[in-house]
């Protein structure tokens, strides 16, 4: 299939297929690395959507440093553009993305559905620096009209394991001492009504991606909301999607997961993905 590109603002990318596809438009974010999710928005295009757009939200020229008070409306002129040509609107977003796109979903009537892969079920702190450059005092990664959300701080004292470190038992230990702020930081996804699909890695070392896609299904499944969840247990932080390459670039980090199984998981979510897409 023929793609066209067209290049957008903050180095991102716009793919339509040349035959219009099937009227969904899609908003591909990536996580903490700032990455332009180029090739999954090409990936989407080619499978069939009508458009795919992603782009730099965070870091690079013009963009904030790092996630702190990042605001949700930020995302509210990429949904809108893309609601302006398209039937409906999807979500897909990895991790840090994951975690906005399902705080953001229920306040906008455009986004039909969300993708959140290795997601968050709680709003956390800052990741980066703030306007000062300081990463302390600690601020929540998120606001709404104005206001930082509530969030659950890290434990200063959580040391990350291992080299590469793995930063999985830094956020399990930040959830225990925080306990007291957890209620109030968890993601109120019982509010968004349209579908969500969750896709985690059982070998996560990033952050408990499959806990919290487990919290987040109970909660939206108390309510018979639609809500399904795709994990392979040897598969890490970095899912790929059939066809992807293998990603580069972020943090030095233990991700979890060996190629083999990150692609397995990949194959099991395509379909549900295809499904949540309107792909037939």
């Amino acid at each position: 299939m023929d793609l066209r590109e067209h290049l957008t603002d903050h180095d991102g990318v716009l793919v339509e297929p040349s035959d219009g596809g099937n009227g969904t438009g899609v908003l591909v974010l990536s996580g903490s690395s700032g990455r332009v999710e180029r090739d999954r928005a090409r990936l989407l295009a080619s499978a069939g959507v009508s458009a795919a757009l992603t782009y730099r939200w965070f870091g690079g020229e013009g963009r904030p440093a790092g996630i702190w008070e990042h605001p949700l409306e930020a995302f509210t002129p990429a949904v809108a553009s893309l609601a302006e040509h398209c039937d409906r609107v999807v979500l897909l977003g990895t991790s840090k993305s994951a975690e906005a796109f399902l705080l953001y979903a229920p306040g906008d009537p455009f986004v039909d559905a969300v993708v959140a892969i290795a997601p968050s079920h709680v709003a956390w702190a800052n990741v980066g620096p703030g306007p000062d450059g300081g990463l302390r005092p600690q601020h929540s990664s998120w606001s709404r009209g104005g206001e930082p959300l509530p969030f659950v701080p890290y434990d200063d004292e959580a040391e990350p394991v291992g080299d590469p470190p793995a930063f999985t038992p830094v956020y399990a230990q930040s959830l225990r001492t925080h306990a007291d702020r957890v209620a109030a930081a968890t993601i109120p996804v019982e509010r968004f009504f349209g579908d969500v699909l969750l896709v985690a890695g059982g070998d996560d070392q990033v952050w408990p991606s499959l806990t919290s896609a487990r919290a987040v299904q109970a909660r939206r499944r108390a309510l018979d909301l639609p809500t399904t969840l795709v994990t392979h247990p040897g598969a890490g932080h970095r899912v790929l999607l059939p066809g992807e390459a293998v990603a580069s670039g972020g943090q030095r980090m233990a991700r979890g997961g060996t190629e083999a199984a990150d692609r397995a998981l990949g194959e099991q979510a395509w379909p549900e993905i295809r499904r949540v897409l309107d792909l037939a």
